[in-house]
């Protein structure tokens, strides 16, 4: 067991988990003329985040490490700030794209640490989260043009 990997996988679960909560607060109170195509966009971000989230919870545990767990220690662990309640739909797609772009940082850390420590499974989950919020990220941004 490599206590580097252990950290990144326990700090993408945290960001992760943060995630779910800031795109779930986007989808129940965005407002505006994009309402419809945004707020179902925010809904299948965070319905394939938790199921994201469990995998990777589960990789840690399948590693014989804990998960961790815990609202105010995952929120501590991701370090990504809250939006306001009332941010405006413009507010709602940046604030989301800076959250995909930390946890992006955070998923390059693991696959990288896994890669060195020779855990191809785990690097191998690293790579396909990389690519989903690689396409999240463009897909929000094109959304700011």
């Amino acid at each position: 067991m490599s206590a580097t990997v252990i950290s990144a996988l326990r700090q993408v679960v945290a960001d992760t988990y943060a995630l779910i909560g800031q795109t779930h607060i986007c989808h129940w109170n965005v407002r505006g003329p994009s309402f419809f195509s945004l707020h179902t966009a925010f809904e299948q971000q965070y319905t394939e985040l938790f199921e994201a989230v469990d995998e990777l919870a589960e990789r840690i545990r399948a590693k014989n490490a804990l998960a961790p767990g815990g609202l105010s220690k995952l929120a501590e662990m991701a370090g990504i700030e809250e939006i306001a309640e009332d941010a405006s739909a413009h507010q709602m797609v940046q604030h989301l794209v800076k959250a995909n772009e930390k946890l992006l940082a955070d998923l390059q850390t693991g696959r990288d640490c896994a890669a060195e420590a020779q855990d191809s499974e785990t690097e191998d989950l690293m790579i396909g989260r990389l690519q989903v919020h690689e396409k999240t990220i463009w897909m929000l941004k094109s959304y700011l043009e």
